[in-house]
Order: C-alpha cells, then structure tokens, then sequence
C-alpha cells in the first residue's frame, strides 16, 4: 500500500485521529551528477561503468578535494552515497601509491563489521591489493600480526585506537604510509567523548609525523550549523567543507503525532507508538521504530507485534526489538532480515541511526524526538532509500521541547542545525591525554604544542610533581606504574570508574556522578532490560553489588547542589537582567530516594553519600531588585518562577546545542551571584566543562526565546512535563510558578507574552 493511501485511515482513526497536529510534505529531488577533471583508474572506471554508476556532485568534489592534498567535511544526509565518496580516492591512492596506507574509524563495531563488507566488496571488484581487516577489541590474537604487517586499509573505533597508539612501533610501517584517516559518523564525536577523539587524532598525528607521514582527514558527519570549525577541532586541521547534497530522494510525508495535544492527557506514549507502529506494518510499510531506551524498544516491539497478529496476519512476529546488547550475531541476522524484508518492522534504540545498510525503508516512526536535530534527520533518512515515498512520523513526549515541536512544527523543518561542542582546553581531560602521548613518543613541550595547546608546560610541570612524567634528554616520557591509556578513558572526565557487580560478573561500569544517581543503595538498576537492585556501594573498592530482581517499581534520587563561583570570566547585559559566564564549584549530595510506580510515590528513603565536588564552567543570570519586586507585585512566587525557569533552560538548550540535556546541571537561588541578587545557573556536568555553558553564554537570547514560547503557549495551567517540570530535577520539582516563569523569561528576554502583558500590572 502507497503512503498516500494509509494517510486518510490515520486521520479518521477514533483513537488516534485527534493527535496528528501536523503533516509536511517533503518533494522528491532529482540528482545533480559532477565530472572529474581527470579520469579515474581504470579498474575504478570500469567498475562504475558495469554498475552503471554516475557520481553525484558532492562525490565529484570529495574526490577532487582529496586528489588537491585538502582535508574535507561532508555534511550530506543519509543515503546521499558518503561511503563511495571517501571510498573511491582511497582506492585511487592505493591502486597509484603501492606503500599508502588508510586508517578507517567508526563509533561502533556494528557499523565496522557493515563497512568493511562494503569495502571488501570493493577492494575485490577493482582488484586492488589492500588487504582490508577489521582491528578491534574482537579481532583475534593469532591474526594481529599478520594484519598490522600487510594490512593496507585498517577499520577500528576509537577506543581500540586509543590502546594502539602505545604499541605505534609494531604499526611503523603503517604508519609511515598512513595516507589518510576516515572518521565517519563523526558528530558522534561531541562532549567529553567528542574532547577525548579529538586529543586522540592529535596523538595520531603525532605518531604519523615521527614515522614520515602527514595523513589528511575526511570527515563524514549529518549536517551540522558549523562543519568547519567542528572538523577543525576534531582532527586539528583546517578543513573544506562539502554540503552541497547531490543525491536524490523520493518524496516524504512527515506526520507531527501528539499523545498530549489536550492535558490532562488520557493517553498513553508508549500504547500510542504500539499502536501506530502496528497500523504502518499491517498496511504494507516496513517500518523502523526509534526510542529512547533498551526498555522501551523491547516494550514497543512485544505489544506492536500483538497487535499486527490481532489485526493483520497470525503466525511468527514480524516485529522484533533492536539494541545494543544483543550478541553479534543476533544483530547481524536481524540487520539481514531486515534488508531482505522478512521483518517488517523493527524497533530500536539510536543504535540503527548509524548508516548500517538495513536496505530500503517505507516509513520510519521517531518514539520522542531524540535530542537532538541531527540525530532527528538521521534517523528520519533510514526511510525512502531507494526513491520510493516514504513516511516519517515523530510522536511526542510529555516534554518541553516535544511539545514545543508540536506546537511550532515550522521550527523543525526550519532550523538551523546545531552546533557541535568540541572543548579541547578540559584540563582534566588533557592532563589525560598528555598521559598517553608521554607515554607513547618522548614530550616536548614546545614542539608538542601544536598538538597540545598553550597549557602542556603546566601541565607537563603537574604530572612531574606527580612523578608521572620523567625528565630524559629526548624529553618527558610516563613514568607511572600502570598503562597510561588504563587510566584514561574516553567516555568521561573522570579516572573513578566503578564496577557493577552482580554473581560475580561485571554488569557496567561507571563514574562516581552516575555510580551515586543510578546505583546508591536500594536503586533499582535496568542493565539490558533487566532489572537490578543495588545492595551496596563501596567507596574504597570501587565496587557496586546489584541482585537481579523483578519489581513493579522504580527509584528516583533527591539531591541538593551548591554553586560557589570561583571567577566571572565574561559578562554583559540583557534587556532585564546580567548574564555571566565563568568558573565555578559545585557541591551535589544526594540525600534520599523516592519509590515511584507509575510517578506515584509509594515510600521515600534516606541516602548516607558524601558529597561530590567539581570544578565546571557555568552561565548564570542576575536578576535586578526592580524585576524581582515586580514579581511580588504580582503575588508571583520568585523562587518558583527562577526554578521553572532554570528547567525550561535547560530543556530548550539541545535545540540549538549538540548536547543532551543531562549533560547540564542547574541551580536557582533567590540570593546569588556576585551581588547576591536573584540567580539562575546553568552549568556543564562535567569536570572542568565541556564548552555546553560558553556555547549558551553566546547565545542566550535564542534560548530565552525559545523557552518563552514554549510556556507561553502550553495549554496547561500550573506547570506540567510539557514546559516547566523537569524528569531530572533534585528537589522533586518544588518550588515551581508556571505564571511567575513566563512572567521572568518576558522581562529577562525584553519581550513579552500577551498573557504576560495582560497579567502585568504597572506600578507608579
């Protein structure tokens, strides 16, 4: 059945008809091909040529960009043909340079073990003689030699690669060749993840440079507001940008769902996701479903594959759930079920966002917009791959910047993408790093500076004091006793990394933040869909015990956080109030935990956890005695005004930064900042911060806006998870004004909503 033919079916529908809000259509788009200034070779033209193969533009100047020596960023959607794009002048590079080598990069060894049947594919077709392998954490012992010694395109993660830089002096001869480095999926990269790569590629430059060599970098990411500066800061090198997509598409239905177009809402997310995710597969669509956890895509896919067999065709389930966490093997036969279409529908975590091929989709069901605009387009480009129309749906949380979407779906097709934090002056992470470069090549602190940045003295200075780092003629080289790249891990600031244990095996690990919010004693953990209670939680050991369980209830921690600011780095003035950027030390102690099922609270229970400190970087706004007072004028309460407007902020923020919402903090105190006035912060959840804070400092009137609309224009009338209550929130969502926040975000921002303008009263 067409797109066209089920969209009547969905509007007319009882229970769901009311919901859709919104519907765009997207037109197809015809290719736009390139030329090339001079011919490939011929194995590669020969190769196009049988495939009846014409390259599209954006490929064209891939190509030509690699042939100039110029390191480049394609921003390109999904499916716009980025893989030929860097393929291609690898293998040109291979079949001309016998000694070149290529070192390929990906974010998960799922979309490794995809790519590299591609490129073997590849490397037989043109007769090339690269020996492509697959280097990770898997590969076996016995054939590690053997690879690192004829092994000419090379595909690994980061994390491998982090361990491998220790061992360069086996890779000489890779290395003295490397050509180039391919970094797909790259604004996967952001955050302190994205910080630690970035360090990572500097280490590799670093090592490629003392064999010889002097690799480009080709970039392939989803769009972002600024490619070049990101790729900049990702591999250190300037980089041309392509993003001019030449690739077709077919033409897109894209249907806005709201399970909470009226509140209070009777209806559900999840039983809605179900439901629709079961029409689409029992009118013909092969569907892929995306949601936010491991829990909820088995959920979804159990009940959706009840309801097909209900109402469509009996027999074996044609759903099934996808996630990280499954064996290998698993996902390989549901990646090639899928393809083959003897699934019809899957429902996964963002672990299928990545561009495994899974063929080609009809529609594609977003279960919660997913964080993040790219993320979003990501996903919605796994449908439609081979020009057929195709369907796109986002249905939406009770949160605020789902609603927000629902209420101003023209934001969504209209956005500028965000942008991409890359902070490589951390010095916790840095101090990392510099570890691992000690120990892999001797440093010197004024030709390391490239690489390193202004503060490597001081912080090779530190790690002396430290007896980290030992003075030799050739330079400072590690002197710890353990492995550097042991200590440093790329997935968080801090080196405390608790293990979960449960009947003797390693469940996770975690840092010492998420061990206290997610596995105090009494948590109730979900580990792979499975759920955990915490029994204990050593602090000298490291070590968390967890009992597997099965419980109807769930836990939520209550915690209080202190902010004193260490320096105002930054400050100016908006149309209400002063805005600050700086340094500061933040004091979080979790006290209790709540037992909800259902959000409602059936006990609560006392915490003994001491307190954890760290030093981050925050924005905050001061709000001036006048504004304060006209709050009380209106019988408004001040504190629960600065409090919604403290979570408002911080939902809105990954609209217009790559970021997760949890990867903020806030504070709101009626006494604070520098002249003990009323204060909003808003700070990076990690040490030493990860540029999510200077980002919004920049550009606070956008986030102002945004989040004054968004209350404004929630049809709730005290507060609801559509605008200021917070899932996240330490104080249990206490104190909260609804009034008193729209009324604070008008006079902070200068503009004023009708219904503030209305409520206002001015006083002589």
């Amino acid at each position: 059945m067409e797109v066209v033919e089920i969209l009547p079916g969905f509007s007319g529908d009882p229970d769901l008809g009311p919901g859709f809000v919104h519907m765009e259509e997207i037109a197809s788009r015809s290719a736009t091909y390139g030329s090339l200034e001079r011919t490939l070779p011929p194995p590669i033209a020969h190769y196009l040529d049988s495939r009846d193969i014409r390259l599209y533009s954006h490929q064209c100047d891939a190509i030509e960009a690699f042939r100039d020596g110029k390191s480049i960023i394609m921003t390109t959607p999904t499916a716009s043909g980025k893989t030929l794009a860097f393929a291609l002048p690898v293998f040109e590079r291979i079949l001309e340079d016998p000694a070149s080598t290529f070192l390929f990069v990906y974010p998960t060894k799922a979309l490794t073990h995809d790519q590299l049947r591609t490129l073997r594919s590849l490397e037989h077709d043109l007769g090339a003689d690269s020996m492509t392998a697959v280097y990770d954490g898997d590969t076996e012992t016995g054939r590690r030699p053997h690879i690192r010694r004829t092994s000419r395109i090379i595909l690994t993660n980061p994390h491998e690669l982090h361990h491998i830089l220790s061992w360069h002096h086996q890779w000489s001869r890779f290395f003295a060749g490397l050509g180039g480095v391919v970094i797909d999926e790259a604004h996967r990269y952001r955050g302190v993840f994205g910080s630690h790569v970035a360090l990572l590629l500097r280490r590799l430059r670093r090592i490629a440079r003392h064999y010889g060599s002097e690799p480009l970098f080709f970039l392939s990411t989803a769009t972002l507001a600024n490619p070049g500066q990101f790729a900049a800061r990702i591999c250190g090198e300037p980089c041309t940008e392509i993003t001019q997509d030449g690739s077709p598409h077919g033409p897109r239905v894209f249907l806005f769902y709201n399970p909470y177009h009226a509140w209070p809402s009777t209806r559900s997310m999840f039983q809605d996701t179900s439901l629709l995710m079961a029409r689409c597969v029992n009118s013909g669509l092969q569907t892929l479903c995306f949601t936010g956890s491991r829990k909820i895509s088995e959920l979804v896919a159990v009940r959706a594959a009840e309801l097909v067999s209900e109402h469509g065709s009996p027999g074996k389930p044609q759903i099934s759930a996808y996630r990280a966490g499954y064996l290998p093997e698993e996902r390989r036969q549901l990646e090639l079920d899928l393809r083959n279409g003897i699934l019809r529908g899957v429902v996964s975590t963002n672990a299928l966002e990545v561009g495994i091929d899974v063929g080609s989709l009809d529609g594609v069901i977003l279960s919660g917009f997913p964080g993040t605009m790219t993320a979003a387009w990501q996903q919605i480009g796994r449908a439609g791959r081979s020009g057929r129309e195709s369907l796109a749906l986002l249905v939406a949380y009770a949160n605020p910047l789902d609603q927000y979407f629902m209420h101003h779906p023209k934001s969504f097709f209209g956005a500028s993408h965000e942008h991409a934090i890359i902070d490589l002056e951390n010095p916790y992470i840095l101090s990392g790093q510099v570890l691992c470069a000690g120990a892999e090549l001797p440093l010197d602190c004024e030709r390391d500076l490239e690489f390193f940045g202004p503060s490597l003295p001081g912080i090779v200075a530190a790690h002396a004091r430290e007896s980290l780092l030992g003075k030799t003629r050739r330079g400072w080289i590690y002197s710890g006793s353990r492995r550097a790249q042991e200590l440093v891990g790329l997935d968080g600031g801090s080196r405390e990394s608790f293990r979960v244990l449960s009947g003797g095996k390693v469940l996770e690990t975690m840092d010492r933040s998420q061990a206290f919010r997610e596995a105090h004693p009494g948590a109730i953990l979900i580990h792979q869909g499975e759920q955990y209670r915490i029994d204990s939680l050593n602090l000298e050991a490291r070590t968390i015990h967890a009992t597997p369980v099965e419980v109807d209830y769930y836990t939520r921690p209550l915690n209080t956080v202190q902010i004193r600011v260490k320096t105002c780095r930054m400050r100016r003035s908006l149309p209400g109030a002063s805005l600050c950027f700086g340094d500061v030390e933040v004091t979080e102690q979790y006290t209790s935990y709540k037992l909800l099922k259902a959000e409602t609270m059936i006990g609560i229970e006392p915490l003994d956890l001491p307190p954890s400190r760290f030093s981050t970087t925050a924005l905050w706004i001061e709000v001036p005695p006048a504004l304060a007072g006209e709050l009380s004028r209106q019988e408004s309460d001040l504190a629960g005004g600065l409090h919604g407007m403290e979570h408002v902020m911080i939902a809105v923020m990954p609209f217009h930064v790559l970021c997760d919402r949890w990867d903020l903090g806030g504070l709101s105190v009626p006494c604070g900042g520098d002249s003990g006035d009323p204060t909003v912060y808003i700070y990076d959840g990690y040490e030493g911060g990860i540029g999510l804070a200077e980002k919004g400092y920049e550009i606070c009137e956008k986030i102002l806006d945004t989040a004054r609309m968004l209350v404004d224009e929630c049809t709730c009338t005290t507060g609801c998870p559509s605008c200021i209550l917070s899932p996240k929130c330490g104080s249990d969502n206490h104190p909260l004004d609804k009034a008193a926040t729209l009324l604070l975000l008008s006079l902070v921002s200068g503009k004023m909503s009708k219904k503030s303008e209305e409520s206002l009263i001015l006083c002589p």
